[in-house]
């Protein structure tokens, strides 16, 4: 008897859907899968048996054929355990067929029947409501993934066992309840009002994070570059839903989704000895990798010279593009990578060329070699570079009120994302940073003044076209802080002082 049930795979971030058909006849004693079916896919047929003798039904002794459709399309993982023992007790007679066809299935099994939890669901159920599916079962533990998926019933199960009884009318089962999302504020021990001084430092990050740029902090060791990082993810502008979705579904299917969900944005800080492709994601299935699980957040590389070469230039096109194609030799996948990169590195090997108290022991070669292990091209793609100064021993036992806390910074920042939302509601860009050309030439017009200025300094800093724009970006951020409607001559120069000469540091 032949059953059919409806299950998902998944490639990069969309749920593909895989029809799921059981065949029992009389014969020799055997399973087959078929169906470009992967080892973990193909070795289920022993899960699948001992899962259902465990939970007490009868496994059938004849011929068993399971096609996995489309045949052209590589099958992956253990997704399919459930539906594939539904359709040996369907087909086998031991289980209704009155409900089987209304469900998309999904669920690893263990050997005593129970439901594993599985990475990626949230991204397969989202796209089974987007393709016309209304009900689903899934593992409970992926209970809370499936509660943020609205318009999509859904039935979360421990084991086969009650799943067979629900679907036989046995056992009466609730739905997962819808949650809203609500954003949760970042509690971090790290707040501005905690770092003294270094208010040139903490302008610059108010500015960057206010308009999605890029930030790299230079400085001598112990001036506070880091802990400046640290403070950053308190300042961030809340998460939309939208933009939590699309992380979480990230998260989801590298199988780091805690929750359930995302309520904070992303802050990854990846060592200096991570590999290209545990950045740019890869390996045999393509999962994606650190700059992707940075979208709508930050990637922090602390000490940024140390990190390989080869590593640094991974991050190029996806700084540009806001996205990364992974290709291997099983498939191409294509994941976002939207984030803001903030960064920090000495002046020098040392770390005292340039310090007011500190002598500088390496030569003009070595601090040459060292500052050009960043190339050009990347520098040019960093808006905003900012000196950290040592902070002084007055500065330091200051026992003054506390610094401006970072509530206060937050709601600035959240004020000039409100401007960029209305400003942006039907472009693509959500933020400054990402505006194209054409939105530049729309929303950073410039007076007389304001072109004489950068005029000037265009060819003093060996600006590219690509740095041109990002000057122009950075302004508009400082603009909106300014709740300006137009871009003046203040916020051009305090733009152009944050660009390095050449797009490096300059001896």
């Amino acid at each position: 008897m032949l059953s059919k049930l409806q299950s998902f795979s998944l490639i990069g971030l969309e749920g593909q859907p895989v029809d799921i058909e059981v065949d029992i006849r009389k014969g020799m004693p055997k399973v087959e899968i078929v169906g470009l079916a992967d080892t973990a896919v193909k070795e289920s047929k022993e899960r699948v048996r001992l899962a259902i003798r465990n939970s007490g039904f009868s496994y059938p002794v004849a011929s068993v054929v399971v096609n996995l459709a489309p045949a052209d399309v590589k099958k992956e993982g253990a997704m399919y355990d459930l539906p594939i023992a539904l359709g040996v007790l369907a087909s086998s007679e031991q289980l209704s067929f009155t409900k089987l066809e209304d469900f998309v299935y999904l669920g690893e099994l263990s050997l005593n029947g129970e439901l594993r939890r599985l990475n990626g669901i949230l991204p397969m159920l989202i796209s089974a409501k987007q393709q016309g599916y209304t009900k689903a079962i899934v593992p409970y533990e992926n209970k809370n993934e499936a509660s943020f998926v609205d318009g999509l019933v859904v039935y979360a199960f421990k084991n086969l066992k009650d799943v067979v009884s629900f679907l036989d009318d046995k056992l009466e089962a609730q739905e997962v309840q819808h949650k809203k999302f609500s954003a949760k504020d970042v509690q971090s021990e790290h707040d501005l009002q905690f770092v003294k001084g270094q208010y040139m430092a903490k302008r610059a990050i108010e500015i960057a994070v206010a308009g999605g740029h890029n930030l790299l902090m230079t400085g001598a060791p112990g001036a506070g570059k880091t802990m400046l990082a640290k403070t950053i993810p308190s300042i961030m502008p809340d998460l939309t839903f939208h933009e939590a979705l699309e992380v979480a579904k990230i998260h989801s299917v590298a199988g780091i989704l805690e929750d359930g969900f995302v309520f904070t944005r992303p802050f990854r800080s990846p060592h200096h000895t991570a590999t290209p492709i545990s950045l740019s994601g890869g390996g045999q299935k393509a999962k994606p990798g650190e700059i992707s699980l940075a979208h709508n957040g930050v990637l922090f590389l602390d000490e940024l010279p140390e990190y390989s070469k080869q590593v640094l230039e991974t991050l190029r096109q996806p700084l540009e593009d806001g996205k990364i194609t992974v290709a291997r030799n099983a498939q191409t996948v294509t994941y976002p990578a939207g984030f803001m990169m903030v960064a920090s590195m000495n002046p020098c090997p040392c770390g005292n060329y340039g310090s007011a108290t500190r002598e500088c022991r390496c030569t003009v070669a070595e601090i040459r070699r060292y500052q050009n292990k960043i190339s050009g091209p990347l520098m040019d793609r960093i808006d905003i570079t900012v000196e950290v100064d040592s902070v002084t021993y007055e500065e330091l036992m200051a026992v003054d009120e506390l610094q401006e806390p970072s509530a206060k910074v937050k709601e600035r920042v959240n004020k000039a994302r409100d401007i960029q939302k209305n400003r942006f509601i039907n472009c693509k860009a959500r933020c400054n940073a990402q505006m194209s050309s054409a939105q530049i030439k729309e929303f950073c017009q410039l007076d007389a003044k304001c072109q004489a200025l950068l005029e000037q300094s265009f060819e003093k800093l060996g600006m590219t076209a690509r740095g041109y724009n990002r000057v122009l970006k950075v302004a508009r951020t400082i603009a909106d802080l300014d709740n300006a409607e137009n871009i003046n001559v203040r916020h051009v120069a305090e733009a152009l002082q944050y660009r390095c000469p050449e797009g490096k540091n300059k001896l």
